[in-house]
């Protein structure tokens, strides 16, 4: 009998084995290889990809590999962490050709997020105009966030990191640093944000008491906005972002110090929410995406984020917005992801800090 049972068993764990096996079975190819600290990428309508690179510059690659720089690009500062960070087209880009760019402005004695766009004509973006510069000003190049996403209303919101030596500031709301902001598409303030009004408050902000936030995802079929941030040593964090909500840092934190020190006492504080998911220790989480495609059916509602660290795509299965189970996907490509996107036909477009943009597809 317990023979029988264990056979059974067996049969069933290799019958789930191969499903698992069957799910993740994908090709990985290179489209271009070469590039400078890429970061972020945007699919224009014509198939071509538009990728980041952080030192300044924007490039077509287009389907044939072929590679193409983009002139009118804002000049950014290149240091530590900063430089040209997202790329994102406007939704309604084949009408009014809006492309949004993320950026480190300014020196390193004074300098901060920036969000801009310009209209793409060609290879050319015109017509640049900054939306909003992160105040207060900063010393330093780390901790900008630096990713942007639109919603289904038609604003848009844009992550903020903490500027490393200012991480109080994530807790004043008289601080843009450590925030998320929601603006209208044209960089203006919308009515009902949840600070508008409130003395004190910048009213741009969307939640707050973020670290270093560099994934951000609008899950139009959930209506759910998710974000992960950079702990320090440990505390990498996923949140469900909600309204005026503060996430805690660094008043909250799974996390120390890289010295070694406490940050804080507590893991939990009253009047902040706890993170869905952290990581402790550290992944490194980067670009990601919520995947809603039907080349890879197994992965279909689960965010995929990059991992520096770990040098893998860390698939977080999600199910009525909660954690259920968490694999590791690409390890064999011995990278670092810096970007995840779903893109055309539901395959799979990852950066890699050694310069390569990959794509995957199922075999």
């Amino acid at each position: 009998m317990a023979h029988r049972i264990a056979a059974a068993l067996a049969t069933t764990i290799l019958s789930c084995l191969t499903a698992v096996a069957a799910a993740n079975s994908y090709h990985i190819e290179t489209l271009a290889d070469g590039l400078d600290n890429p970061w972020s990428l945007a699919f224009l309508p014509d198939g071509a990809l538009l990728v980041t690179e952080r030192p300044g510059q924007l490039n077509i690659i287009r389907r044939d590999g072929s590679r193409e720089q983009v002139s009118g690009v804002p000049a950014v500062h290149y240091a530590g962490q900063g430089g040209l960070l997202d790329v994102v087209l406007h939704p309604q880009f084949p009408a009014n050709r809006w492309v949004y760019l993320v950026y480190a402005g300014g020196d390193a004695r004074q300098n901060a997020t920036h969000i801009g766009r310009g209209r793409l004509d060609g290879s050319a973006l015109q017509d640049f105009e900054v939306l909003l510069a992160v105040e207060p000003l900063k010393r330093g190049s780390n901790h900008y966030g630096g990713r942007l996403v639109f919603l289904a209303d038609g604003t848009f919101m844009v992550t903020t990191g903490d500027g490393f030596d200012h991480r109080e500031d994530a807790q004043k709301l008289s601080s843009l640093l450590g925030k998320t902001l929601r603006l209208n598409d044209d960089g203006s303030i919308p009515a009902d944000n949840p600070f508008a009004g409130r003395a004190g408050a910048r009213p741009e902000i969307y939640s707050y008491g973020h670290r270093n936030p560099q994934g951000l995802v609008y899950d139009a079929a959930s209506d759910r906005i998710y974000l992960h941030e950079h702990g320090p040593r440990g505390g990498d964090e996923i949140n469900l972002i909600e309204a005026g909500v503060n996430y805690g840092w660094p008043i909250a934190t799974h996390g120390i110090d890289y010295s070694g020190a406490k940050i804080s006492p507590y893991t939990e504080y009253r009047g902040t929410v706890q993170p869905l998911l952290h990581w402790t220790p550290s992944i490194a989480p980067s670009g990601m995406t919520l995947y809603r495609g039907e080349m890879f059916p197994a992965w279909q509602g689960d965010l995929l984020s990059g991992a520096l660290v770990a040098r893998h795509v860390r698939r977080v299965d999600l199910e009525d917005g909660k954690v259920k189970a968490e694999e590791s996907l690409f390890g064999e490509l011995n990278a670092r992801i810096r970007d995840v996107r779903e893109g055309p036909q539901g395959a799979l477009y990852l950066l890699t800090d050694e310069g390569g943009v990959l794509r995957v597809t199922a075999n």
